[in-house]
């Protein structure tokens, strides 16, 4: 007599993954926002910079066009489809100067969310806004959305900030930008931002950027394996990433140290940078790993921001 064949083990139920907290998803952004923002850090100026996090769900928060980062509000945040704002970027028949295309595919791209009137309706920004149905002006989705949509599908990478510091405009407007990619000046550079820093060539605001910032980070990965901590924007900004919002910040601080030694050094030499073994070690020990663990955990906001 054959046996029965028992049957198949029942697989385990798949898990439910948490709620989002989005009330403190958009807490965390804002208080990263407001140190960014902060005009004693010299980071931005008037409606510059712009800040993102996700969501864990497909989605992501990014500061609103024209609003000031250190006077965000939770209502200041847009919140879209991450996998639409992509899409984008890699449309062949979306021209990058093609500004109506671009806010109706923005406006596609845009998460309802509800107890906030935030939208992506980018028609404003585009010269033909007519305002929300409540008669309040839209919340517009930065036009540096699709960087950041590119930034956060990066491993790693929970919670973005783009500024414009003077001081590494400084360098990022000379014919010495390259300097700032080229080697590493001191441990804690290497510490917080990384082995190696990306450069992108300039390009406009926008999707030409977002394309740039595409080539430059699929080089990045083919060359070192792993994807940058901080992208410098030539003639632009910087644009750091992290796990949190506390890592941000950090990157943010350390690139801008970063810069003024490296003008310092211009000014009276050349500058030395470490040996390439030496990043190595640094930016593989046990000790320094967890410097770098530390300084993640800490900050305002770097719990709730991702």
């Amino acid at each position: 007599m054959t046996p029965s064949t028992p049957p198949p083990p029942t697989p385990p139920p798949t898990p439910t993954p948490p709620p989002i907290d989005l009330t403190a998803a958009r807490r965390g952004l804002v208080a990263l926002s407001h140190q960014l923002g902060d005009p004693a850090a010299d980071l931005v100026v008037l409606g510059e910079g712009n800040t993102s996090a996700a969501l864990g769900d497909g989605t992501f928060l990014v500061k609103a066009s024209g609003t000031r980062l250190g006077g965000v509000t939770g209502d200041d945040l847009v919140r879209l489809d991450h996998a639409a704002v992509l899409a984008l970027i890699d449309d062949p028949e979306l021209d990058e100067h093609d500004q109506p295309g671009l806010a109706a595919r923005l406006r596609a791209a845009a998460h309802p969310d509800p107890g906030t009137e935030s939208t992506a309706d980018t028609d404003t920004a585009f010269g033909s806004g007519s305002g929300s149905a409540s008669g309040a002006p839209p919340k517009l989705a930065s036009i540096e959305t699709m960087l950041h949509a590119l930034a956060l599908e990066l491993p790693g990478t929970r919670v973005v900030g783009h500024t414009h510091p003077t001081a590494v405009n400084a360098l990022l407007c000379s014919d010495r930008a390259a300097d700032l990619v080229a080697g590493s000046l001191f441990p804690d550079q290497v510490v917080v931002c990384g082995a190696h820093a990306l450069l992108v060539p300039y390009a406009e605001p926008g999707l030409p950027l977002a394309r740039a910032v595409r080539r430059g980070l699929a080089g990045h990965l083919d060359r070192h394996g792993s994807p940058p901590r901080l992208i410098h924007l030539a003639n632009h900004g910087v644009v750091a990433l992290g796990e949190n919002a506390a890592q941000v910040l950090a990157v943010t601080t350390m690139a801008v140290k970063a810069a003024r030694v490296l003008s310092g050094a211009l000014a009276v030499g050349a500058p030395r940078y470490l040996a390439p073994d030496t990043v190595a070690r640094l930016d593989n020990r046990a000790d320094e790993q967890h410097r770098r663990r530390v300084l993640a955990g800490s900050g305002a906001g770097a719990e709730e921001a991702g």
